[in-house]
Order: C-alpha cells, then sequence, then structure tokens
C-alpha cells in the first residue's frame, strides 16, 4: 500500500488500522519546546500489532508504514505544517496543463543505505512493479490504472504519462515509497526476503526484527539529507493494551498510545503525569462494522440497517469511549469538506430493526429463539482483533442486543496477521475495525465494485451509481464539484449500510517528556525533529 513519506508517514491511500489499540498518531497545534539541540539517545515506542511485511508495495497495514516511513522516502511529501507537497528524493517537478504528464528531478547525491546511488531506474522500477498484475498490490494498482508509461530521461529526471486526468495523479506518483531495483529485481517479489530486512534511502537503518519482540532501526549515519537526532528507533510489539501501560509506566518505553479508559482514568495521578506528556488529538479515519455482504444474513441492506439500529452508539461513545470521539455517518473523514453533516445517524431503535428484519423475511418460523430464513439460521461470527480490550467490549453489547431480537453471534478473536487473512480471503461474516484515511481520499480502493473480488473493499460492496459517481469524481480538479459528487456517494452508503460507522476517534498519546521539540501537526508527530537534551539521556 502506497504512503506519502518523508520523515513520517502520511498516508496517501486509505489504510487499515487495528482498531482501538490506543495508536499513536498525530496532533494540533501543541508544542513542546527545549533547548540547545543534541544528537543522542533512542526513542522506545508501542507496536501494537506485528506487521505482515515491510515491503512497501505489498503492505496492507498502518504498522508498516509506521516502521518504514522512516526508512523509504517518496520523491515529494507532505509539508508538517501546510500539507502542500513539497520536495524530497525529487529536487523539482513540473506538471502538465493537461494533467498528463509529470516530470520529476531527481536531487543530486542520493544512495541507498548500503551506498548504492539511488537514480531514476529505480524509480522506473519501483512503478513497474506496482502495475505489475504478478505483484500482490491490488490496493495501489487501481490507483494507477491509467498510468501509460514512466520513462527515465536521464539518471536525474523521469517522466509519468497518463492516458486520462486524475485529480490524485501527483499525489499518488511524488507518494509513492521508491525501492531499490537492486534489491527487489532478484526472485519473486512477493516474497523477496527484503520484505523483513528493507533497506531504504531514509534517515534511519533497519537492524533487526525479532518476531514477537522488537523492530530496531538506527541513525543513518549517510544520510543525504539532515539527519535526525535520536541515534536509534525500537519498536516494542506489544499486543496487550494493559500490558503495554505497565511497560511504560515502569520506564521501559517512552510512547504509546492510550485507550479511553487509560486516558481517563490510569493515568491521571501525578507521578504519571510528572513524567509524561499526555497528547490528544483528532485523526482522518473512522472506526466501523463490516458486514460481509455475501452472506444470507447481510445481503439485504433492511437486515443491516437493523444491525446498525439494535447499536446503541451514543451510550457506547459515553460509557466505552468516556465521550473521547464522535459518530460518523460516513467514509470521508469528519471534517473535510466532502463529509455530509446533514446525514444524521440512525438512531438506536431495537423495535424497528426487529420489523426490518420482518420485512426482509428473517423471522422465527420455527420457535427456537433464533430467526431463520429458507432454512437458515441466523447466527454468524463477529472477528475482533485479540488484545482489543474495547472490541471486546462492543462485541459483548452488539452480542447481548442481538440476542434480544433473535440473533445467535459468536465472538471470534484473531492475531492482526490473521485477522487480516479473513479479511484477504473473504472468510469472515462481520469484522469490527477502522481506516486511517489520506489527506484527499478517493473512495474507489474501498468501495468500488472492481475491488470486491480482490482489494480493500473486502465486504463485497456493489452500487452502479455508487461506481460512476467515484468514477466521474477522479477527473474532477474543481474540488467543489468533487466535493458535491463525494456528498451523493455518502448518502448512499448511509442507505445501504454496507458497515455501521462507527465513530471518528480522538488519538490519545502518552510521550516521556525528556523529548523536546516536540511538534503536534495536523497529520503527525515527527519524531526525527525530536531530541534529548545530553543529560537526560537514557540510552547512548
Amino acid at each position: 500500500m502506497s504512503r506519502l513519506r518523508g520523515k513520517n508517514p502520511v498516508y496517501l491511500v486509505p489504510i487499515l488500522l487495528c482498531l482501538f489499540l490506543g495508536y499513536p498518531g498525530v496532533v494540533g497545534a501543541v508544542e513542546i519546546p527545549g533547548g540547545p539541540q543534541v544528537d543522542g539517545g533512542w526513542l522506545i515506542r508501542r507496536m501494537p500489532a506485528e506487521p505482515a511485511t515491510l515491503n512497501p508495495v505489498t503492505a496492507t497495514d498502518v504498522y508498516e508504514g509506521t516502521v518504514n516511513g522512516y526508512i523509504y522516502e517518496s520523491l515529494l511529501k507532505r509539508d508538517n505544517r501546510t500539507l502542500e507537497l513539497v520536495p524530497l528524493l525529487a529536487e523539482t517537478w513540473e506538471a502538465s496543463p493537461d494533467h498528463l504528464n509529470y516530470t520529476f528531478t531527481l536531487r543530486e547525491g542520493l544512495r541507498w543505505g548500503d551506498g548504492r546511488p539511488l537514480t531514476t531506474d529505480d524509480v522506473v522500477f519501483t512503478f513497474n512493479v506496482v502495475r505489475d498484475p504478478a505483484v500482490d498490490a491490488p490496493h495501489l494498482r487501481n490507483y494507477y490504472r491509467n498510468l501509460e508509461k514512466v520513462r527515465a530521461l536521464d539518471s536525474r529526471t523521469v517522466r509519468f504519462t497518463f492516458s486520462k486526468p486524475y485529480f490524485k495523479s501527483l499525489e499518488m506518483i511524488g507518494g509513492m515509497s521508491i525501492i531499490p531495483k537492486h534489491i527487489f529485481v532478484k526472485g519473486d517479489f512477493n516474497t523477496n526476503p527484503h520484505g523483513r530486512s528493507p533497506i531504504g534511502s531514509g534517515p534511519y537503518k533497519f537492524v533487526k526484527w525479532d518476531t514477537g519482540k522488537e523492530i530496531v532501526l538506527s541513525r543513518n549515519e549517510n544520510y543525504w539529507g539532515e539527519k535526525p537526532h535520536l541515534k536509534k528507533i525500537v519498536f516494542k510489539i506489544i499486543t496487550d493494551e494493559t500490558v503495554a501501560l505497565q511497560v511504560l509506566k515502569r520506564g521501559e518505553m517512552d510512547l504509546m498510545g492510550l485507550t479511553p479508559i487509560q486516558w481517563t482514568r490510569q493515568t491521571r495521578g501525578r507521578k504519571f503525569t510528572a513524567r509524561f506528556n499526555k497528547l490528544q488529538y483528532y485523526l482522518p479515519g473512522y472506526s466501523f462494522i463490516g458486514w460481509n455482504l455475501r452472506r444470507p444474513f447481510f445481503s439485504d441492506k433492511r437486515v443491516r440497517r437493523a444491525m446498525t439500529m439494535v447499536l446503541d452508539r451514543e451510550s457506547i461513545l459515553k460509557n466505552l469511549r468516556y465521550g473521547l470521539g464522535k459518530i460518523v455517518t460516513g467514509n470521508f473523514f469528519y471534517e473535510s469538506r466532502d463529509y455530509d453533516k446533514n446525514i444524521k445517524p440512525w438512531p438506536h431503535d431495537p423495535k424497528r430493526a426487529a420489523a426490518l428484519m420482518d420485512e426482509a423475511g428473517w423471522t422465527d418460523s420455527d420457535g427456537d429463539g433464533i430467526r431463520d430464513k429458507d432454512g437458515v439460521p441466523f447466527r454468524f461470527e463477529f472477528t475482533i482483533v485479540s488484545g482489543s480490550q474495547f472490541a471486546e467490549q462492543m462485541a459483548t453489547v452488539l452480542k447481548e442486543e442481538l440476542t434480544k431480537v433473535g440473533v445467535d453471534m459468536t465472538i471470534r478473536p484473531l492475531e492482526w496477521a490473521l485477522f487480516t487473512k479473513v479479511l484477504d480471503d473473504r472468510t469472515f461474516d462481520a469484522v469490527i475495525m477502522g481506516w486511517s484515511l489520506p489527506v484527499e481520499a478517493d473512495p474507489f480502493q474501498v468501495w468500488h465494485s472492481s475491488q470486491a473480488e480482490r482489494g480493500s473493499n473486502f465486504i463485497g460492496f456493489v452500487n452502479k451509481e455508487a461506481d460512476e459517481i467515484i468514477e466521474k469524481a477522479r477527473t474532477t480538479f474543481d474540488r467543489s464539484v468533487r466535493a458535491g459528487y463525494y456528498r451523493r456517494f455518502h448518502r448512499i452508503l448511509h442507505e445501504e449500510q454496507p458497515y455501521t460507522f462507527l465513530f471518528v476517534n480522538k488519538s490519545l498519546v502518552a510521550l516521556d517528556k525528556r523529548f523536546k521539540n516536540v511538534n503536534v501537526y495536523p497529520l503527525g508527530l515527527d519524531s526525527t525533529e525530536w531530541y534529548v537534551p545530553a543529560d537526560a539521556q537514557k540510552y547512548k
């Protein structure tokens, strides 16, 4: 999956997010200043789930991006403060007036972590790989479907030619992680061993990956750009939220996301607040329950709407999330112009939910207390990521509510890697999870019917009008006109309810106070700016 990388990962496309594991992200406008900036010190941060791979082309989860955001780089990046696209590996770029040609000039002296020069051959190779049907990257390919050719004009100049204009073309070219041809050209790309030992051009180099324990990076002392201050980044893989907080409190970790109960009740003591800064902010993204529309239970939109109406989201937000979020009704970021705030959430109404299931033919025909239709009892599995306390609580609430209306639900917890596999294989009934969104969202990847069989539309949503809107919006460069299309798309989703949209959640983060120059940007904390005063450095 592609991400716009710089010194912190900024996602170009929706990224799977393990739900409510307290994942740290980005903030508003807070700044933790410091004195003279010095080199040295480590950052030890929590990784709530193990990435399936560190191959930036085939990966589909946010955890890979968090690690590789330090290792790989793209042609452009988002400016932390303005969110405008600015140069990274590319020194300059030029777009043709018809939006069909984009020409980039690389900086001089770029090198990979192993010392080999980075040239336009690597850029061409990267995009050829992404477009190769044999490469396991369908989630990326849809963004480059109109890319006709990528041509190296010389060792520093490369041109991209498209057959059709697309409003995200510049972002998608500029944000793709460039990978080394001399490493990945050998053998099968999907299983290349450097998926576990990446070599990039970024400010940090991969050191080791101890499965189930940690991933370690060290500063790239030959980095072409301004080197970060911190000498080492350690990702501790801790899936259990309670254990993670214990490790943080013992001083064995510096940064982690907090769950609402941890934020509200378990970290309010003087001892904790004397040692850690607590930061809260909204990120582009949302959580949801996805219904597999291929299953007989969820093929009818009346049933899907009933599933939404049995769930008391206001109560859940208040009691389980401590009010730290907002209920959402659609796929776009709540604060974006594409989100239609006139659309109100379906209310909590179990009686109406029961009536909708009756109308859809799901009744208790044999008196066993479970609804059925055509001989099929309404029994399904609800798959969650193990270790997520909130997901477990949500699942328990949903199970209790469904029992009252004659539906039998089984909770199925899975480790993250297995969870993503059942999504890819479409072997699930219903799941709870989240999407992390890019600055400018294009719903094609998640919602277009072409992505239902092999792509991120894992629930199998197919709607002709929705497809037409998505396709029309892709070639619309007028932002206001495109927002109009997307608001209609939002309403279709609201009526169809392929997801029960849940919340936009506040990100809640605890960070050791020894780190200075910590800025909270609209799209993220940038730890490559941080430093630790010499007398406060714990690790050398």
